[in-house]
């Protein structure tokens, strides 16, 4: 029987006797415990969350963009974080928008000018992160020369799992990365084709900007992005690993 947190969305593998049920138990309730506190300092101590943006080349390709030759590096606050079963909210006037699934390294202890050979050292976990985007905003931000704050930052647009123990990743570059809307698989994809790889990437960030325990970097997505609208549910996850849920609806300020 498979056994799974409902609430942080583990998978912890299949058994069939009483004694490895037992076992089975004893690993998950362990491993939802220390889920529990990375994720809660993920949200209370993590400082920043960096992502790379087209590190997947057919992620570039099917926006139209040029394969960087370098990573692409953007911040969101970590304010835009929303839990599992939460709701990620559309902002007035959009009626939509569009998805982009990730995997995230978190980090887990200081790391400045780290070298590529110990950077897997000040990895603290994985999760699985929707990396939401606004894209007419952008589009528009980009064509004037500006930030992308205001289409990746807002409340809601980063939402994102528990957080697995390193030890449970075997390799974080042969992992499937997928995402359905309403049921349909829209995105499906290996880490292993990020063009630059995570202790590249930790070394390369640290050399421009000190990672503090409990920040995290968005990996890539890769190609299928694309909308979804108000009134739909995105299902997504690690293959074998993890698995998140959430609804899309309307933001509703307060009225007047």
């Amino acid at each position: 029987m498979q056994i799974a947190s409902q609430q942080f969305g583990i998978k912890v593998g299949n058994c069939k006797s009483h004694t490895c049920d037992s076992v089975r138990s004893r690993r998950r309730i362990s491993i939802m415990a220390t889920s529990s506190s990375a994720f809660h300092k993920l949200l209370t101590v993590g400082t920043k969350i960096i992502a790379v943006g087209r590190n997947y080349a057919a992620h570039a390709k099917e926006l139209g963009n040029a394969v960087p030759k370098e990573p692409v590096l953007f911040m969101k606050p970590t304010s835009s974080y929303l839990a599992n079963g939460g709701t990620i909210e559309v902002p007035h006037p959009l009626e939509s928008l569009d998805h982009e699934v990730e995997l995230a390294v978190v980090i887990g202890r200081k790391a400045r000018d780290v070298l590529q050979a110990t950077a897997m050292d000040y990895v603290g976990g994985y999760a699985v992160a929707l990396d939401m985007t606004a894209r007419e905003i952008q589009s528009s931000a980009k064509s004037a020369g500006l930030p992308w704050t205001v289409a990746k930052g807002q409340d809601t647009f980063t939402p994102i799992s528990s957080v697995l123990p390193q030890s449970m990743v075997q390799d974080p570059h042969k992992l499937e990365l997928w995402l359905k809307v309403d049921g349909d698989i829209r995105q499906k994809g290996s880490t292993g084709d990020m063009m630059f790889n995570i202790p590249f990437l930790i070394s390369h960030i640290s050399s421009l900007i000190t990672l503090l325990e409990g920040d995290v970097i968005l990996t890539g997505t890769p190609q299928g992005t694309g909308p979804v609208k108000i009134g739909q549910k995105i299902d997504a996850g690690i293959t074998g690993l993890l698995d998140i849920h959430f609804n899309v609806d309307k933001r509703r300020r307060p009225q007047n």
